[in-house]
């Protein structure tokens, strides 16, 4: 994880294509130009339970007492009726390419896209049974062989890779324009939800795909990604931490609007001891800069035995990879620092196997069940399936567009 002094907002570590590391309501805060880096990523774990204030308390009692004789399933179905569930990571845009070569004009692909039959775990007929608000879809790159040749030559395949992505999503938003809305911005991604629209946003996995330039950053941004991942899993600790040309980037991608996402999204270390997931102070941290952690749900991340191993990586425990474990993650993170920082980044389509009763995009409302029946209330929940996020990108365009106000330099790129 990069060392940000100034704000920030975060979304953390997700599944690996591989298994290796992978570099998203209410009212706003509002935002601290004095601290600025705004860093959401769609991440992690806490401690144990703590007592909840009295007030906290009594309104949650109140609210059970209030809502007896409604299953729990229907109060998630009620709760995403109003809320958009938006998932901080959904690896779509690989099984466009890998199944269908990125070839949307044959019923091959249309058919299963809209008769709920497509290869993965995610299809448009899918997504509007799991009642899904919508995702940042993740266009992924790999990352070059050689991690330490920063040439243009060795980092133009990837940025090729990458304009690939973002040119089948952008084909398959227009061939649908009634179920996806992608040319928005937090203030007006509620209103596409109630017209009944998909929220979603690009997001950018690995800063390797902008290829050295900021002006492929904001290229991007241009293109519809609001959010853009630091670091990737062949990145080096060279600086320890982020680097001063990092920061500067870290920056404009304020000053743009862009959410940085620290490193993709993760799970609780305290339920599963492996180093792509996050320690309890890390989650203090998250708090403090009032962002989001999105838990995942590979099973070898949410799931695992530490038995030891000299690099530190736990014995998997896929037994007990269940959608209660996932559950576990996110009132973990919730009761140690709050139901106003923690999501839902799943990496669907981008993990081989997935948590039993977690099968694909029509669980969603399972999973929301599953915390209510835990006792996690109804306004809380909200919070979790997509309130957060849409606060959290709030903030990012409130600090874009003071920074643009105060005439924040752009940040140039040398030649």
């Amino acid at each position: 994880m990069l060392p940000i002094t100034a704000k920030s907002y975060m979304i953390l570590p997700t599944a690996g294509k591989d298994g290796y590391y992978e570099p998203s309501y209410g009212q706003p805060r509002k935002p601290n130009l004095k601290r600025i880096a705004v860093v959401v990523s769609l991440a992690l774990g806490t401690i144990g339970l703590l007592y909840k204030p009295a007030l906290n308390h009594y309104q949650r009692i109140s609210h059970h007492a209030c809502s007896q004789g409604i299953s729990f399933e229907s109060r998630a179905h009620k709760i995403l009726s109003g809320t958009p569930l938006i998932d901080g990571h959904v690896d779509f845009p690989l099984v466009l390419r890998g199944f269908y070569g990125n070839h949307l004009d044959s019923d091959e692909f249309s058919d299963p896209f809209e008769n709920g039959t497509l290869k993965g775990h995610v299809d448009l007929a899918r997504l509007r049974a799991g009642r899904a608000g919508g995702a940042f879809w993740s266009v992924y790159a790999p990352c070059p062989e050689n991690g330490t040749d920063f040439s243009d030559e060795n980092y133009a395949a990837s940025l090729q890779f990458t304009l690939q992505e973002i040119d089948i999503m952008k084909r398959l938003f227009a061939a649908y324009p009634d179920d996806f809305a992608h040319d928005i911005d937090s203030s007006d991604a509620i209103s596409a939800f109630r017209r009944g629209k998909l929220i979603s946003p690009l997001g950018i996995e690995g800063l390797h795909q902008i290829a050295n330039q900021a002006g492929n950053l904001r290229m991007f941004y241009d293109l519809d990604a609001a959010l853009q991942s630091h670091p990737f899993r062949k990145a080096t600790p060279k600086w320890g931490g982020i680097s001063p040309l990092g920061r500067k980037l870290v920056h404009e991608m304020n000053r743009i609007g862009m959410i940085v996402d620290l490193s993709h999204v993760s799970s609780a270390f305290s339920i599963c001891p492996h180093p792509r997931n996050v320690k309890d102070h890390v989650l203090q941290l998250v708090k403090k800069r009032n962002s989001v952690v999105m838990v995942n749900i590979a099973p070898q991340f949410i799931s695992c035995i530490d038995s030891g191993n000299e690099n530190g990586v736990p014995t998997d425990d896929p037994e007990n990879a269940t959608l209660a474990k996932v559950a576990d993650h996110i009132t973990y993170i919730g009761n140690l620092i709050g139901y106003d920082y923690v999501g839902i980044g799943t990496d669907f389509d981008g993990i081989d196997s997935v948590p039993k009763g977690l099968e694909d995009v029509t669980k969603y409302p399972d999973l929301i069940a599953e915390l209510l029946r835990r006792g996690v209330s109804d306004t809380d929940a909200a919070k979790v399936v997509g309130g957060n996020v849409i606060r959290v990108w709030k903030d990012v365009d409130a600090v874009s567009a003071e920074l643009k106000a105060n005439g924040a330099p752009i940040l140039e790129d040398e030649f």
